[in-house]
């Protein structure tokens, strides 16, 4: 454990598996304590708690929420608090993502995208504001690369990506001097699951499109979330990019 974050708590959302619970590993290696967000994720959730808890006893809680329920943010927030005494971190990395083609989008889907994507962290922001102002802490948000070149076919998701960005920007004027607010944007690092679109020939051109020729890890996303967090005290409102260069040979 590293002396200069011990005892020093991070709220997590989506953090029982694929990018997230990599987030997960990373940030406790570092000596952080985690409340580890899930909504359907509970196997998931309990096992990387049990692992975590394994290497570090009592540094690793669970909390299951519907982040469509805004009434329930606060409550996640309250219950982190209390149980480990104080909140330093916020990362929103929930997110849902499948498309939303012209002649089939509908409020229900508006309603899921743009509520995972960008209602849920403005509101955890609101709701852990006060804490993180407290004890100087920072917000670090999980975005796209394609929020500068929006995907065909996934218009609500590219727009709910896009207004995270304004979102994080925003944040970092309104909560400084004390908060940092920062985001990650991925590009081709985990294929989403169970979605036919991506077959190989996709993730082929994929890779070709990325100037470093091949897809990233978990892992890479987890090192930029863990320097922003970490080793930039000096940026805050800005983007960082994770994506091998493609979103400059896109």
């Amino acid at each position: 454990m590293q002396t200069k974050v011990a005892n020093k708590v991070v709220f997590i959302t989506g953090g029982a598996k694929r990018v997230g619970a990599a987030i997960c590993r990373m940030l406790h290696a570092e000596g952080f304590d985690l409340m580890i967000h899930y909504n359907n994720s509970l196997k998931e959730a309990r096992a990387l708690q049990a692992e975590l808890n394994l290497q570090r006893a009592n540094s690793a809680a669970i909390i299951q929420g519907d982040l469509l329920n805004i009434t329930a943010i606060p409550h996640l927030l309250s219950e982190t608090i209390n149980h480990f005494g104080r909140l330093d971190v916020l990362i929103n990395n929930a997110s849902t993502y499948y498309p939303s083609e012209i002649g089939e989008i509908d409020e229900a889907k508006w309603q899921d995208l743009i509520g995972s994507n960008l209602k849920a962290p403005l509101f955890l922001s609101q709701a852990a504001a006060p804490e993180l102002r407290k004890n100087y802490g920072c917000i670090v948000n999980i975005t796209d690369m394609h929020v500068e070149r929006p995907k065909k076919g996934y218009i609500i998701y590219s727009v709910a990506k896009a207004g995270l960005v304004t979102l994080t920007k925003s944040l970092a004027h309104e909560l400084s001097p004390e908060v940092r607010v920062n985001a990650v944007a991925p590009g081709p690092v985990q294929w989403p699951e169970g979605n036919l679109e991506f077959n190989e020939i996709y993730r082929q051109r994929v890779i070709n499109q990325t100037l470093l020729k091949r897809v990233g890890e978990a892992e890479d996303v987890a090192k930029a979330v863990k320097f922003l967090i970490t080793d930039a005290p000096f940026i805050t409102g800005h983007i960082l990019a994770v994506d091998g260069g493609r979103s400059l040979n896109f």
